[in-house]
């Protein structure tokens, strides 16, 4: 065993060695890649390695990201970072002013970001010098030599209301690291979604949670999660052992949610299993709360755009679907969306799908579905958005999943609706706001309760959220936005098919 152990050790000093030389030859090769002008074509060297293709207000450098890990010693130190990056597009007109919570909130991102320089080897962040094991040699390498690394570094829980900013800052802060870490950000549907995928791949393994949890470390070290909302009872039951598992291996937890720990999952089933996961999560990050109350997706130039509110408008939103998908002919398709399963689109053509609402919220469809379907077609043109209440509250559910994953995904919403954003979910309260709307006394009986009230927690809280994102993807900004991203798209099919024409 001390043979091979010394064997192991050479190893990772040679591949030390050879992924230094790597660096310092890569990132002598500095362009200025930093560009905040809306609308334009990005090119970017083959050896630009990065991350994911960023909107153009959040495109960082990997020449910033090298200047950000030399500054590690001292006040120097604050050279770099998500706050010296938000004074930087505050002083440049490319943001507007924050309040004193953003501000707050970034210090507790900087302060993260400072402790991740200074710490990065301790915590294994870059991937050029730590070992690359798969999941599953993980595993088999822990039944004979336990061990458990939990970082040195606590990780950050941010919540707060709807429209704070709380995904725009984590998104500073994540872009702010250096390339070369092994980091991961995505959407906490997306992240359960893998995990389950995965699960079922390593079926008849002793502790397949174990594994995945391997899996998912070897791939990143700080892993951002945005959404964190626990509404599935399947996700409930496996998060406690999940996350014990990847705090072992010295994951670092960066989450944004609108609700606090102590709220996460509030009247679930079997939520006894799911509390042991929420004294983890405030035991191994520091808990911050956005208090501002202004919703700036509401400071968007909100216009009618394209949410038509009114009965009996399948005529006309059937010429609008139409005037979007121009000279091509709309008919029945299948897109593939999750494992090998295809959903049925009932007119598509040209990027975009039209749905019934029933079609795609009255059925035992979820998330999975939705992001596929999201992968195939950029915009959705949906029919007949009803006022929801305690006799729809499943398809309410459905409705605010679709438009959290259509948001995520920058997707485009065509639809007609029975009222506003606002007056969908106005019978939808929480417990608290029931009490304070018609609290019962002995003089007022069940008859007089208000018609159709539905009193649910978790779609109570969530309603805020879908609003402020119904109203951001309404407004001109957005919708510009994506017109944008769609021309540069076409452009680069474009350029790629005449490549290969020219082959």
């Amino acid at each position: 065993m001390r043979a091979i152990a010394q064997s192991i050790h050479q190893c990772r000093l040679s591949l030390r060695h050879q992924a230094c030389h790597y660096s310092s030859g890569f990132v002598t090769r500095q362009k200025p890649l930093v560009n905040t002008c809306a609308g334009v074509a990005h090119q970017f060297a083959k050896n630009g390695e990065f991350d994911i293709l960023r909107p153009p207000t959040l495109m960082v450098s990997r020449a910033l990201s090298v200047d950000a890990a030399q500054v590690t010693n001292g006040a120097d130190v604050k050279k770099a970072g998500p706050l010296v990056e938000y004074e930087r597009r505050i002083a440049a007109g490319e943001l507007v002013d924050g309040d004193a919570y953003q501000v707050g909130t970034l210090r507790e991102l900087q302060r993260l970001y400072d402790e991740l320089v200074q710490s990065a080897d301790a915590c294994q962040l870059d991937r050029y010098s730590t070992s690359a094991k798969s999941g599953r040699s993980r595993w088999l390498w822990s039944r004979f030599i336990p061990q458990s690394s939990t970082s040195p570094v606590k990780g950050l829980y941010l919540y707060g209301g709807v429209g704070t900013g709380k995904t725009m800052l984590m998104d500073l802060f994540f872009y702010q690291l250096q390339c070369s870490w092994r980091k991961k950000r995505i959407h906490f549907h997306d992240f359960m979604l893998n995990v389950h995928k995965t699960l079922r791949k390593h079926q008849g393994v002793e502790d397949p949670l174990e594994v995945v949890a391997g899996e998912i470390s070897d791939e990143a070290v700080l892993l951002c999660l945005d959404e964190f909302m626990v509404t599935d009872v399947a996700d409930a039951l496996i998060l406690n052992r999940l996350f014990r598992h990847l705090f072992d291996n010295g994951i670092i937890l960066v989450s944004t949610s609108n609700r606090a720990p102590d709220k996460l999952y509030e009247g679930g089933l079997q939520r006894d299993l799911f509390l042991p996961f929420i004294a983890t999560l405030k035991e191994r990050c520091v808990v911050h709360e956005i208090g501002s109350a202004v919703d700036y997706r509401k400071l968007t130039s909100a216009e009618q755009g394209f949410y038509f509110v009114g009965k009996d408008l399948s005529g006309f939103l059937e010429q609008k679907f139409q005037e979007l998908i121009g000279e091509h002919e709309a008919v029945p398709q299948e897109a593939e969306v999750v494992m090998g399963r295809t959903l049925k689109v009932p007119l598509g053509a040209n990027g975009c799908a039209y749905f019934p609402f029933e079609e795609l919220c009255d059925r035992p469809l979820g998330a999975a579905d939705y992001l596929g379907l999201c992968k195939n077609y950029h915009t959705l043109a949906l029919e007949g958005v009803p006022v929801f209440g305690l006799h729809n509250r499943t398809a309410a559910y459905r409705f605010v999943t679709l438009v959290d994953v259509m948001y995520e995904n920058k997707a485009r919403l065509l639809c007609t609706a029975e009222g506003t954003p606002f007056e969908l979910f106005e019978k939808i309260v929480t417990i608290a706001d029931a009490q304070q709307i018609a609290p019962r006394t002995s003089s007022r009986s069940r008859k007089n309760d208000v018609a159709g009230l539905c009193v649910d927690n978790e779609l109570g809280f969530a309603k805020d959220r879908t609003i402020s994102r119904l109203t951001e993807m309404n407004s001109k900004e957005y919708l510009e936005h994506h017109a944008e991203t769609l021309a540069e798209k076409n452009s680069q099919e474009a350029v790629n098919l005449n490549k290969m024409v020219q082959v």
